[in-house]
């Protein structure tokens, strides 16, 4: 499949010349021929790029400013399985954001699908990519208020094979956590660390 630039492809500061799909599934593989504009001026030479196309995806971080407790789900991730500990990991609530819904959708969705929770205020934290280098995933990033002791123990969907648990966390001890290494993925560190400076006087929850 060949493409020239143009609105879809974004930015005029690079030229897509070809595009070829690759591995088609669940997600997505593509292969990429561009140049870019160089800082120095002109053009780059034609480069090759593989791309993994994804979703763009949303994550919130449930919390309970009158208990200071958060809510963390823990559920099998294929990506760690050649970890030495574990493949179950400690994450906040997430989902890819299907056609037609917002980010804001996605979270309140996937807040009740995953860990049963019907969540209040929503507040934005960041946009951001996990990995541009390869992926064309971007995430929004929210705190949402919620009443912790509504939280049931365990989520997930069974018909797409979902066994989440759900853990009311006193926020100190997850605090405690992502300094011991045991929280290790980039949305749930964002969040946690965008909470201590808002809690600490940096900026406001209404920013």
């Amino acid at each position: 499949m060949n493409r020239k630039q143009g609105p879809q492809f974004g930015s005029q500061d690079c030229e897509l010349i070809e595009e070829l799909p690759g591995y088609q599934g669940f997600f997505k593989l593509v292969r990429l021929r561009l140049r870019h504009k160089l800082f120095a001026g002109g053009w780059s030479k034609e480069i090759t790029r593989e791309l993994f196309v994804r979703g763009h995806a949303a994550a919130v971080l449930p919390y309970d400013a009158v208990r200071d407790e958060i809510i963390l789900v823990e559920q099998f991730r294929v990506g760690a399985v050649f970890e030495q500990s574990t493949p179950w990991l400690f994450e906040i609530v997430a989902g890819i954001v299907d056609e037609g819904e917002t980010a804001e959708d996605v979270v309140r969705r996937e807040a009740v699908e995953e860990a049963g929770l019907v969540l209040g205020r929503l507040t934005p934290i960041s946009s951001y990519y996990p990995s541009p280098g390869a992926c064309s995933e971007r995430i929004s990033l929210f705190l949402g208020e919620l009443d912790v002791s509504l939280a049931p123990t365990q989520g997930g969907l069974s018909d797409e094979n979902e066994d989440i648990g759900v853990h009311r966390v006193p926020r100190l001890l997850a605090m405690q956590w992502l300094a011991d290494g045991k929280l290790d993925n980039a949305s749930t560190i964002i969040a946690l660390q965008w909470l201590a400076l808002r809690l600490a006087g940096v900026g406001d929850f209404e920013s």
